[in-house]
C-alpha cells in the first residue's frame, strides 16, 4: 500500500504546461472522487479549470489504461451530437508525471452515483434517463469513418474476443478463489451472440460516468459531458446497452454508503427496462431482440473489471481511498448472477 492519496507533481506539471496552455497562476489540484480505474484530477490556476487523466498507480494490466485511446475518441466526437469535454493536450512522455496523461477542459455538472438520493421529481428522473438513452443511441448511430475512427478497433469476432480479453484480465488480476468462475467461462463460451454491424461503443456507460446539470426544478437535468472512455472501441452496440441496463437495475456494493439506496430503475419516474429498450431501439434504429447472452456477459465483464480494481487496490494503486476497499466483494455475486441469467427459462430482459 502507498499509505497516501495519489497526488500530482505540480511543479513539474506547471513547467510542462507553460507555453502549451494559457496559465494565469500557480497550479493547485485535487483528486476527483468516482472512477475506480484511471485517475482524474481537477487542476486549477485561479482562472482556468481543467481535468487531468492518468493511469492508476501500481501494477496495471496489458491493454488497459490507454490514454491515447481515451483522448482520441473524445477528440473525434468533439463536433458530434455526443457531449464530450474539449481535449487540450496529450502527453506520452512518462518522464513528466511518470505515466502518459491528457488534459481536458472541465465541464460543468456533477456525477450522480445514487439517483434515489437526489429527491428529483418523477419528470426530472424520466427526462434524465431518456436523455442518457438517447445519447447512447446517438453514439451507436455515428458512422466511425465520418469522425476518423474507422481503425479504432477490430470488430471482427468482437464478442468472442471480448470474452477472451476479459477472461485473461480476470485471470491476471485474481487474488484468490472465485467460486463458479470456471463453470461460467465454459457456459459463456457456448453462448456467444453473433454481432450486428459494429459501432462506436463506450464500454462503461452509466449514470456516474456522465456529468449532470440540474438547473430549473421544473425541467429535466441535462447531460453536459460523457466521461471515462477508457473501454471505448468499435464493437457490438447491444453489449453496450446490456451493460447500461445492468447498472440501471443494480445498487452495487461499495458504490454508496446509504443502506436505503435503490437501483435507478426503482426511482419514481425512471422508465422500465422494456421502455428503455424500446426507446433505444427507436432512436438508434438497431434491432435489439434477445439480450440474455449480452446480459450474462455484462455481469461477467463487471466482475472482471471489479477484480482488476481490487487487484490494483491491494497493490497500492489507489492509496488508502476507502471507496475502493470493498470492490472485491462484487466479484463472486456477479459471477453467480451471470450464471443465473444463462439459466433463465424465458427469453428477454
Amino acid at each position: 500500500m502507498t499509505g497516501a492519496e495519489p497526488t500530482l507533481d505540480l511543479v513539474t506539471l506547471q513547467r510542462y504546461l507553460d507555453g502549451r496552455v494559457e496559465l494565469a497562476g500557480r497550479l493547485t489540484a485535487h483528486l476527483l472522487a468516482g472512477g475506480k480505474s484511471n485517475l482524474s484530477f481537477a487542476v486549477d490556476d485561479g482562472t482556468h479549470s481543467w481535468v487531468l487523466r492518468r493511469p492508476p498507480l501500481g501494477p496495471t494490466l496489458a491493454t488497459a489504461h490507454d490514454m491515447v485511446r481515451e483522448y482520441r475518441v473524445q477528440a473525434a466526437l468533439a463536433d458530434s451530437v455526443v457531449p464530450v469535454p474539449e481535449m487540450l493536450l496529450l502527453c506520452n512522455d512518462t518522464e513528466v508525471l511518470g505515466a502518459p496523461f491528457y488534459l481536458m477542459q472541465r465541464r460543468p455538472g456533477r456525477a450522480i452515483r445514487d439517483l434515489s438520493a437526489t429527491a428529483w421529481r418523477p419528470n426530472q428522473v424520466a427526462g434524465l434517463a431518456d436523455r442518457m438513452i438517447d445519447i447512447l443511441a446517438d453514439l451507436h448511430a455515428i458512422d466511425p469513418t465520418s469522425v476518423g475512427l474507422a481503425d479504432f478497433g477490430r470488430p471482427e469476432n468482437y464478442n468472442a474476443r471480448q470474452l477472451q480479453r476479459w477472461s485473461r484480465q480476470l485471470a491476471a488480476s485474481r487474488t484468490g478463489d472465485i467460486p463458479l468462475l470456471d463453470d461460467l467461462l465454459t457456459r459463456l463460451a457456448g453462448s456467444i451472440p453473433g454481432s450486428p454491424k459494429p459501432t462506436i461503443v463506450h464500454g462503461d456507460y452509466r449514470l456516474d460516468n456522465v456529468l449532470v446539470e440540474a438547473g430549473d426544478p421544473a425541467a429535466a437535468p441535462t447531460v453536459s459531458a460523457v466521461l471515462d472512455w477508457e473501454m471505448s472501441t468499435l464493437g457490438d452496440p447491444l453489449g453496450d446497452l446490456a451493460l447500461t441496463l445492468l447498472y440501471m437495475t443494480h445498487v452495487l456494493p461499495g458504490e454508496t454508503v446509504d443502506p436505503d439506496a435503490q437501483p435507478a430503475i426503482a426511482v419514481p419516474g425512471h422508465p422500465s427496462v422494456d421502455q428503455v429498450i424500446e426507446r433505444y431501439a427507436a432512436r438508434s434504429g438497431n434491432a435489439v431482440g434477445e439480450l440474455r447472452g449480452y446480459r450474462a456477459f455484462a455481469a461477467f465483464k463487471l466482475a472482471a473489471i471489479s477484480q482488476g480494481v481490487h487487484h490494483r487496490y491491494v497493490h497500492g494503486g489507489y492509496g488508502d481511498q476507502p471507496n475502493f476497499a470493498d470492490i472485491g466483494h462484487l466479484v463472486a455475486p456477479l459471477v453467480a448472477e451471470s450464471l443465473a441469467v444463462l439459466d433463465e427459462k424465458t427469453e428477454g430482459v
